[in-house]
């Protein structure tokens, strides 16, 4: 090959070349500001909405009124009329007690009135006798027949009667006391319902014997389960953040869609363990733990979906604003000052930097203040999500 030749063969390859790297340059540089790698942004409008700042606790749910009905006197129970789960009302007949021994003891409490009584009779007869006999020897001491003797002797009969007849009555009263303890202690025989509500449980089955002189032994439980209590276990690190009458709601963990809403209704001002009074004794040698307080409140039940001793992961409102405009806490840039922070804003097919005011944060959301409108769509991310990175 002529070097002519050659040397014009190597001047179109490198023109060549030339123009491809222009190529890809060109291509590079179109990709990189055409306005469709806009699209490729991940951004967000700016809405309207509820922001809420709380503070987590978790619950128990109990019923609102929940009563052991017991037994006060002793002997088999004899009848069961009700089961677990069925609704009862107040006074109704829940089960009844074999009540020999108590009638056999309001038979005798009958009879020791009578007796008394009896008693009481004979007293005063005796005492009218003893009262003739003393007037009969004042006037024979008054007429200077009489024996000084005798008449002493009518005198202390007739103050020993009245004495007895003070006795008689006593005894009476005493009697009668008994009579109406009896009558009690019949009665107690009868249990009978003293709310509305649902048996929980039942402790004592038919034919079980019942010793009631030391404890009251349980036969049921009785719950009014219409209303039900959460009691929470507040943090001594959020405690200072819960007040009376803030706003909260709370799910079950058996059915966490369902949202309940509700108002603290009260708060301990000591945690249950600072109550008893081992702690004081007990707490020095004991490793540090963590504090708790009990927060109660109330929700209806109609429903009967909320059950006993159910787990409740419950969120105090402390602060919240209602309707408020917001923006993704993920567009929030560069901070200045406390409440100033920089977002980027889609203005057309650009993007522009903008600083923003913003209040309320619960970590998702943002409550803006100045600065952005409603339906304007910020960058929750400042990198590129194309070519092949979603990082």
């Amino acid at each position: 090959m002529k070097p002519g030749i050659a040397r014009h063969k190597t001047r179109a390859i490198a023109f060549i070349a030339l123009l491809v790297l222009a190529i890809l340059i060109g291509a590079a540089a179109w990709h990189f500001t055409s306005p469709a790698q806009n699209t490729l942004l991940n951004t967000e409008d700016v809405t309207r909405g509820d922001i809420e700042k709380t503070v987590l606790a978790t619950g128990i749910l109990k019923p609102a009124l929940q009563v052991s009905v017991g037994a006060q006197v002793n002997g088999q129970l004899q009848k069961l009329y009700v089961k677990q789960g069925d609704r009862v009302t107040r006074g109704q007949l829940l089960a009844e007690i074999d009540p020999t021994l108590q009638q056999n003891a309001l038979r005798k409490s009958e009879a020791a009135l009578q007796s008394a009584m009896a008693q009481k009779q004979v007293t005063q007869a005796t005492l009218r006798q003893y009262q003739q006999e003393l007037k009969r020897q004042l006037r024979m001491d008054r007429d200077g027949s009489g024996v000084k003797s005798e008449l002493e002797r009518a005198q202390a009969q007739f103050q020993t009667q009245v004495a007895q007849l003070k006795v008689n009555e006593a005894q009476i009263v005493q009697a009668q006391m008994e009579l109406e303890t009896a009558r009690a202690n019949l009665s107690f025989t009868r249990i009978v319902a003293p709310i509305d509500g649902e048996v929980l449980g039942i402790v004592t089955k038919e034919g079980q014997t019942i010793v009631s002189s030391q404890t009251v032994p349980t036969i049921l439980v009785l719950a009014d389960v219409d209303t039900m209590t959460v009691h929470t276990r507040i943090s001594e690190t959020d405690i200072l953040k819960v007040r009376v009458g803030q706003p909260l709601w709370f799910y079950v963990v058996a059915d966490p869609k369902h949202r309940y809403d509700s108002v603290m209704g009260s708060l301990q001002e000591a945690p249950s363990d600072a109550l008893r009074e081992d702690n004081v004794f007990s707490s020095a040698n004991q490793q540090p733990s963590a504090v708790y307080y009990t927060g109660v409140f109330a929700i209806a039940n109609r429903k009967r979906l909320l059950r006993t001793s159910m787990t409740a992961q419950v969120f105090i409102i402390t602060e919240q604003a209602k309707n408020a405009l917001r923006v993704p806490v993920a567009a929030l840039g560069a901070q200045q000052g406390k409440d100033r922070y920089q977002v980027q804003v889609m203005n057309g097919e650009q993007v522009e930097s903008r600083w923003v005011e913003i209040g309320l944060n619960d970590s998702q959301f943002a409550e803006v203040k100045e600065g952005l409108k409603e339906g304007e769509r910020v960058v929750l991310a400042q990198h590129v999500m194309g070519n092949g990175n979603n990082g």
